[in-house]
């Protein structure tokens, strides 16, 4: 044995060398020689008995392991508490240990199809590589760690798969998962306009009327219900429970507005849900807020859910009650004047391809700025070609000169203490320069959409109102309450009055009473209609395009009517949303979808509705969002046709839900 054989020639080495010591002592003392003789002696005798000793018991261990070690392998393979199974790329059985009988009742022969035994086993996604999962079979679960065979070259390739029963850790999972704490903030969203002019007494009746609706609804979930005050109340449920909630899509929103005030408007409730995970009590309560929060910033009648890291949303049918008084309007007012005192530095954008109702609220917000003698500039993006014929009537005009800067400029600008306004949007993302958004601590956000889930961060002020017809009725109502002397100039008060003019489609769509305020306030002021046609007139280029896109317009069953404009054109988005405006125009029509190639890598997307249907529900499931009646969406390297098709499906069958709802509705009433 090596090991032996090196033992021996180290032992060697050494008496030797005690050998050649011993005659050295020798030629001085030949008394001392001989004892050290003697114990040399000695010591070589008891070494080789001790080394022959281990060579002999190590030659016994060899032998016993050589001849027992193919039975301890078989043995330790076959009665692992795990079924191995080793299989060819087909997913046919090439070789399995006994323990897979325990499973499923007798071992299966070479060659069989595992998905025979076991339909849900993963063997493809996983082919080649190292990794482990869970699958269900009847009632059991199984817990499967795959790896490769090493086989010969030009051998067909194996897996190894071990598979192990793991039902009672996995029934354990799925228990702590549905008992899970479920906290819900719920709100009557229009209970004050509804309850406006009621007495006392019907005021109590129409309370208790909304508890025993929500108190029937929580009951059947076997939750806890508080009411916290009039319009109020705080829910708590498990997860299963919920997950009962989401599949009966909150039904709860559709009886809460069958309930009808003395003058006969509906109410709507909003919830915000959050799933307990690894949170407090107190950030629980916190994101369910937060939560309750998002759904009233969509506009309300709707479910926010977050969990599983995600949040979806539930509801969102009805459309946006416009507020009937302006309190709210004029305490942001005061707030939005104090946050320019404190500024020493003013920078103002909406989102990227600025359309009329961005810059007219970003002029709004200058003007007030300017009128506090601070230093602003509104900043554009790139591509704004929508927006041209505005910016090039300011550019020429005193005052104007530095107003307007490209974005990346304001970056080179050195205020200690600056604000940004961003206004017409909410999503980081599609602001007209994300890295000032980014540099910049002081946040305001002014805008008229319905609120998604992604949001500027930590803002110091934000002012969302979905009923709104546009960021420049809000911006003109902030201005009302700005300053006892408000002068706006002639281009100032044309730029506001177009940005509404803009998303009411000439006033017909999305108007209330305070529309038509803040467009007689503007005129007032000096808005010229005249000038705001002359800023909507099109090219002969333009033109063309549209009535091309209009040839192309398939109508479909419930009132969807939809086009593409295959073709990159430098206004392509502009086309687009006319298209979809003009298109609704249509008898029958309740919402148009235009599918447009924006540029070589984006297809973009101009959903608009009349008010029936919300199209940014839909918009969001290509990542986009808007307004109830105006929504968009751009998608990256998207085949167009396929995006037609999805939008189809999904427009469809949304109005077909919305449809069975209002049905089920006029039922009730």
């Amino acid at each position: 044995m090596p090991r032996n054989l090196s033992a021996w020639i180290d032992l060697t080495v050494h008496l030797v060398v005690m050998l050649v010591m011993i005659g050295l002592i020798a030629s001085y003392n030949i008394f001392l020689a001989a004892v050290g003789f003697i114990v040399w002696l000695c010591l070589a005798f008891f070494a080789w008995e001790r080394c022959n000793d281990r060579t002999k018991r190590f030659e016994r261990y060899c032998r016993t392991v050589v001849r027992n070690l193919n039975e301890m392998m078989n043995y330790a393979i076959e009665d692992l508490p795990q079924a191995i199974l080793i299989v060819d790329k087909e997913g046919r059985i090439q070789w399995s240990n006994e323990r897979i009988a325990d499973y499923v009742g007798e071992k299966p022969e070479q060659n069989t199809d595992v998905h025979d035994i076991w339909p849900n086993i993963i063997i493809e996604p996983v082919w080649g590589t190292v990794g482990e999962y869970i699958f269900a079979h009847e009632d059991r679960h199984y817990q499967v760690h795959c790896r490769p065979v090493p086989v010969p070259l030009r051998q067909p390739p194996l897996m190894a798969f071990y598979v192990a029963d793991v039902t009672d850790f996995e029934r354990l999972r799925i228990r702590h998962q549905k008992s899970r704490t479920v906290l819900v903030e719920a709100q009557v969203d229009n209970f004050d306009e509804v309850v406006q002019g009621q007495s006392d007494a019907e005021q109590t009746a129409l309370i208790l009327t909304v508890n025993q609706q929500i108190g029937a609804w929580v009951k059947s979930l076997h939750g806890f219900m508080r009411r916290v005050s009039q319009d109020r109340f705080l829910v708590v449920l498990d997860r299963e429970n919920l997950d009962r909630a989401i599949e009966e899509k909150f039904d709860v929103l559709d009886k809460v507005r069958q309930l009808h005030s003395a003058n006969r408007l509906p109410l709507t409730l909003s919830m915000g849900v959050s799933v307990a995970e690894n949170q407090t009590m107190a950030e629980l309560g916190g994101e369910a807020q937060a939560q309750l929060d998002l759904a009233l910033g969509r506009g309300g009648d709707q479910v926010a859910v977050q969990g599983d890291g995600k949040t979806q949303f539930f509801g969102g049918r009805t459309k946006a009650l416009e507020k009937h008084t302006r309190v709210k309007a004029r305490v942001v007012s005061h707030a939005v004047r104090e946050i320019l005192e404190n500024a020493d530095g003013v920078y103002i954008m909406g989102h990227h391809n600025e359309d009329f109702d961005a810059f007219g609220a970003a002029i709004g917000v200058a003007w007030m700025a300017r009128s506090l003698k601070k230093p602003v500039h509104v900043v554009l993006s790139s591509m704004n070609e929508g927006i041209d014929k505005i910016v090039d009537l300011f550019a020429g005009k005193e005052g104007y000169e530095d107003l307007f800067v490209h974005a990346g400029e304001a970056m080179h600008f050195t205020a200690e203490n600056p604000v940004l306004f961003v206004v017409d949007t909410h999503i980081p993302h599609l602001v007209a320069d994300p890295a000032l958004l980014e540099r910049t601590l002081n946040v305001v956000v002014i805008d008229h959409h319905r609120r998604s889930e992604s949001f500027v961060k930590n803002p110091l002020l934000a002012y969302i109102e979905p009923s709104s017809s546009s960021t420049c009725e809000l911006i003109t109502e902030l201005l009302m309450y700005f300053s006892d002397k408000v002068s706006l100039s002639r281009l100032d008060a044309t730029a506001l009055y177009s940005g509404i003019v803009v998303d009411t489609k000439n006033f017909a769509v999305q108007t209330g009473v305070r529309t038509f305020d803040a467009a007689a306030y503007l005129r007032r002021s000096g808005a010229d209609p005249v000038l705001v046609r002359y800023l909507f007139r099109t090219d002969f280029e333009t033109t063309v395009a549209l009535a091309k896109a209009k040839t192309r317009a398939a109508y479909y069953e419930g009132g969807l009517i939809v086009t593409t404009c295959p073709d990159v054109t430098p206004n392509g988005q502009i086309i687009a949303a006319q298209a979809a405006d003009s298109l609704l125009r249509v008898e029958n029509v309740r919402m148009s979808i235009v599918i447009f190639q924006l540029t070589a890598d984006t297809v973009g997307i101009s959903a608009r509705s009349t008010g029936d249907v919300n199209v940014q529900v839909i918009m969001e499931a290509f990542g986009g969002g808007g307004h109830q009646n105006v929504a968009g969406a751009q998608v990256k390297d998207g085949d167009m046709e396929k995006i037609k098709a999805k939008a189809i499906a999904i427009a469809e069958e949304y109005m077909k839900e919305n449809d069975e709802d209002e049905s089920d509705l006029e039922a009730g009433r």
